[in-house]
């Protein structure tokens, strides 16, 4: 059964709380207007905006201890032929050592900053052309609300925040917002300690993708992605890939359009994952997909083929469960099937059985049933 009730309890119990989504607000509210007042930094600065889960609405609710995270871009005027990666990540030492001295480190690609309630992620970017610098000193690229929250995002330059539609004379720009077409993202470079070198990433490539794959989903794409993550974090401690990104991007190439439910775009993905890479799965391999707005850059070129495999085979196991769980009749049954596969966080049925049904003590096994090798 579809049990859209339930699930939608469901994702309310996965996602950030309150408390969690206030503290990262004031985290990265904080870092970022310290950032644009320091002295010593104000001639490199452009602009800051959010990007990762936070912002592509597919974040959940941290376990075991852990803080929410979010991350921060900071687009510079530093130019990549003058700094290596480890100097440009040092010009920020200073800023550091006076904010959040013995809270933050130097990472290959960004500065980590660990407070007691938030985990802050700092991105530096090199110095954008003339012309991507009005995008991204644009609402649509600055604005804090995620790509749900901020329901008609388009990224041109009559975009207005939400937030600040309080004027009615501004009307007509939301009408030219929706009519405009959007600006081409350009990658942007960040720094790269291991390589030596200057990356490129597209984070509003990727805001954009997931935006129009949720629309595609009629608004069940992020919650999907939300889901999976959970159901991760529940069942595995291992492997520890796919997560993140790679872990929604997987997700992204193998959910369909036009699904009704959370409950079918769940099962269906999980079945087209098993589906769509059974010939990778038995060659061995793992497979490459490419990063939204970097086409060259493979997604899930930092996971091994072991750690593949493993993942494939819970995701075997998983969707033999989920299937069971969606085409049972009945609602105690497929109430205690689902919350199995999620755990406790998925709402318990009235009764803990009924009648004639026991619950499953153990995953699917992978090797039976309808993905049997």
């Amino acid at each position: 059964m579809e049990l859209k009730t339930e699930f939608e309890t469901f994702v309310s119990e996965i996602r950030l709380t309150k408390s969690q989504t206030e503290d990262l607000i004031k985290g990265h509210n904080t870092l970022r207007s310290r950032l644009l007042d320091y002295e010593d930094l104000k001639p490199l600065m452009i602009t800051t905006f959010l990007q990762g889960s936070y912002r592509r609405h597919t974040a959940v609710r941290p376990k075991n201890g852990k803080r929410a995270d979010v991350d921060i871009v900071v687009v510079t005027k530093i130019h990549k032929d003058e700094y290596t990666p480890e100097q440009a990540l040092d010009l920020f030492t200073p800023f550091m050592d006076k904010y959040y001295e013995g809270k933050w480190q130097q990472q290959n690609r960004s500065i980590g900053i660990e407070l007691s309630y938030v985990d802050l992620d700092l991105v530096i970017t090199s110095s954008p052309s003339d012309a991507e610098i009005g995008i991204l000193k644009s609402a649509s690229v600055n604005s804090d609300l995620d790509i749900v929250e901020a329901f008609d995002w388009r990224l041109n330059e009559s975009w207005i925040d939400p937030a600040s539609r309080w004027d009615s004379s501004l009307s007509q720009l939301i009408k030219e917002a929706a009519e405009l077409p959007e600006w081409k993202s350009c990658p942007l470079k960040i720094p790269d300690v291991s390589l030596q070198d200057w990356d490129d990433t597209d984070p509003l490539e990727q805001m954009r993708w997931t935006r129009d794959k949720n629309q595609a989903t009629s608004g069940h794409f992020v919650n999907v992605v939300k889901a999976f993550k959970w159901w991760r974090l529940e069942n595995y401690s291992t492997p520890t890939k796919p997560k993140g990104f790679p872990l929604e991007r997987i997700v992204g190439e193998c959910c369909p359009d036009g699904i009704s439910s959370l409950a079918e775009g769940i099962v269906r993905t999980l079945e087209s994952i098993v589906e769509k890479f059974y010939i990778t799965y038995l060659c061995k391999a793992k497979p490459q997909l490419p990063d939204y707005g970097v086409p060259e850059h493979d997604v899930f070129a930092k996971i091994t083929t072991d750690e593949f495999h493993q993942f494939y085979e819970q995701v075997k196991e998983g969707a033999i469960l989920a299937r069971e769980a969606l085409d049972c009749p009945d609602y105690n049954e497929s109430c205690t099937l689902w919350r199995h596969l999620f755990g406790s966080k998925f709402p318990k049925p009235p009764e803990t059985t009924s009648k004639g049904f026991t619950p499953p003590q153990k995953p699917a096994n992978p090797g039976s049933g309808r993905f049997a090798l």
